[in-house]
């Protein structure tokens, strides 16, 4: 992921309210059980920072979150790095509503461009994430 690419954007439509939506992507005994499971803490107040690590192929991302934005029911966003990388991004999760669902945005924009020699950081790879954790995961939660 480079700082000169276009943000990656990934929405989808959720058959549930706003404030449902909002739970699940703000309240940390929900986010584990569809986003990354070692979120060691969370809240939606700006300021708040929190750390955990994924490992995928026998490498270890310890990513650091610190939350930039709250608008309640509407959106959250935070600062996104990894700790020992360079690189910095930031991450928006945009709720509105749409008919009687709710329409969520994910806007991820890199600010300082990742290592491109990374296999997860790279533009696909990100983009994939997203589609798995929102079109997949967060739509197999919601709907359960």
């Amino acid at each position: 992921m480079k700082h000169i690419d276009d943000p990656i954007i990934v929405e989808d439509i959720f058959q549930v309210s706003k404030e449902m939506l909002w739970a699940a992507i703000t309240e940390h005994d929900q986010m584990i059980q569809w986003f990354f499971e070692t979120i060691k803490a969370f809240e939606p107040k700006i300021g708040f920072e929190t750390q955990f690590i994924v490992e995928n192929e026998g490498r270890t991302f310890p990513h650091l979150w610190k939350i930039t934005q709250v608008e309640p029911y509407k959106k959250i966003s935070y600062n996104w790095k990894y700790e020992g990388y360079v690189g910095d991004s930031e991450v928006s999760f945009e709720i509105s509503k749409f008919e009687n669902k709710s329409k969520l945005r994910v806007t991820h924009q890199v600010l300082e461009s990742f290592p491109q020699d990374i296999p997860e950081f790279q533009r696909e790879s990100c983009l994939g994430g997203w589609n798995y954790f929102i079109k997949q995961r967060l739509k197999r939660y919601l709907n359960d």
